[in-house]
């Protein structure tokens, strides 16, 4: 098992293939070192997110972003409580649920990888979670330049629906790389810009998770829990901010950006380890159908919207 996660280092190896590769053996020969592994996965998930920062220039995304802030709002809003509702009627558990709405609203595992330590998420909610995640991008890749050409979008319109549609940012390159050149630089500027909703996005999540928390503990007599404040998120807006701001630091920050997507890749491939089948089963079906079904609420409302000249 080492050796496999040694592997993972290898930039031939994607997201996708560590999270099956580690399910793979924890499903076959078994993981020896589950309570290690468990205890390792959330460390390195808060440092790889940290590192993440690393690749992010603010002033080029805070001005794209500012731009389309209107549109963001909604569509963060549409995403996240359609994922809601759809949570609740398919009776997907909480965490779970939630972590699907905030994977397609945003930018897939990343914003996944980012809640989940803020919400105390269970490792097999997080793979349920990134699982779905990776087979939508996995399918954007092949439907979505179909699509585009199949309805003769510019390469304006696809960028920006690719960007706001597509929930990773390798797959959004990957769709818009095969589209053109300038659908490539739309799509993915717009995507960056989209994933510092994360960090609003975070602090109310756990803000609201702690105080849901606290009304239950006086509720039941019990004492509050000691509030978990996501603190890697503001290490990642440091990072950014250094980055951007010191010129000098931008070479060793594409390292640790590269580093910190590598170690994202680990990270995947230990939650996948973690898993038997027991806690398999318990997942079920349920969060690839909310997946699905909140991925082309959003796909389609957000293409009718670029049709119409809404979004642009």
């Amino acid at each position: 098992m080492p050796v496999a996660g040694l592997l993972c280092l290898f930039p031939q190896v994607t997201s996708a293939m560590a999270l099956v590769l580690g399910i793979a053996i924890a499903l076959t020969i078994g993981n020896p070192y589950i309570d290690k592994t468990r205890k390792l996965t959330q460390k390195l998930l808060t440092f790889s997110v940290i590192g993440l920062g690393a690749g992010m220039d603010l002033t080029v995304v805070a001005r794209v972003g500012l731009q389309g802030i209107g549109y963001t709002v909604i569509g963060i809003a549409f995403a996240m409580t359609v994922g809601h509702f759809l949570g609740r009627r398919l009776k997907v558990s909480g965490d779970t649920g939630l972590l699907v709405s905030v994977g397609t609203a945003i930018c897939g595992g990343s914003a996944i990888a980012a809640v989940a330590p803020a919400i105390r998420a269970k490792s097999e909610e997080v793979s349920a979670a990134l699982a779905t995640v990776f087979c939508l991008n996995a399918t954007a890749l092949i439907i979505f330049p179909w699509i585009g050409h199949a309805l003769d979008l510019s390469q304006t319109q696809f960028g920006l629906w690719s960007a706001l549609a597509i929930h990773d940012t390798s797959s959004v390159v990957g769709a818009t790389l095969q589209y053109g050149a300038e659908a490539l630089q739309v799509g993915t500027t717009i995507k960056l810009a989209r994933a510092l909703w994360i960090i609003p996005l975070v602090w109310g999540i756990s803000y609201m998770r702690q105080r849901r928390e606290a009304a239950r503990a006086v509720a039941a007599g019990a004492e509050r829990p000691k509030a978990k404040r996501p603190w890697f998120i503001l290490g990642f807006v440091i990072m950014a901010a250094l980055v951007t701001f010191v010129p000098a630091l931008q070479v060793p920050g594409a390292l640790v950006a590269t580093a910190a997507k590598r170690g994202l890749v680990v990270t995947l491939f230990l939650i996948g380890s973690n898993l038997t089948q027991q806690t398999l089963k318990s997942v079920g079906f349920r969060p690839m159908l909310q997946g699905v079904l909140l991925w082309f609420g959003v796909a389609s409302a957000t293409l009718g919207a670029i049709l119409a000249g809404w979004i642009h």
